[in-house]
């Protein structure tokens, strides 16, 4: 399996976080994972790592509800941003919002690859790695 240099998980939850970024972890997809708990943060993030001259992350595991900034002003915001700072990021909706309206909202923005409903699991892992990230 590949291993990106960065992943950028946006989710407020403390505990999904953990079990994310411990799953990632030990499937060694990622030589560093990030986490930012609302979009606002992740979009500061993601200004200052490029800003810094650092690689940006290839994938985004971003979540619907948020506090400050959810996911959905997110990607109105990211939408926004320079071609140069989104260059080779797959953004991925992980959340456990499985309303009809939100999954119908997603549609509407093309830089959302899919979605995946939480928690996070070692086959949704292995098939986004196999599906956007084969090795070559």
């Amino acid at each position: 399996m590949k291993r990106l240099n960065l992943i950028l998980l946006v989710d407020d939850d403390e505990t999904t976080n953990y079990l994310n970024k411990r799953l990632l972890n030990n499937l060694g997809v990622a030589e560093r994972i990030e986490v930012a708990t609302n979009g606002e943060e992740a979009l500061k993030f993601l200004k200052t790592n490029h800003a810094a001259g650092h690689p940006g992350p290839e994938l985004i595991l971003l979540d619907i509800k948020m506090p400050v900034m959810d996911g959905f002003e997110f990607l109105e915001e990211y939408t926004h941003l320079s071609a140069e700072l989104k260059n080779c990021i797959l953004v991925m909706m992980l959340t456990s919002s499985a309303s009809f309206y939100d999954l119908e909202r997603l549609k509407q923005y093309t830089t959302v690859q899919r979605h995946i409903s939480k928690p996070l699991q070692e086959p949704h892992v292995r098939e986004i790695m196999d599906t956007y990230f084969p090795e070559v």
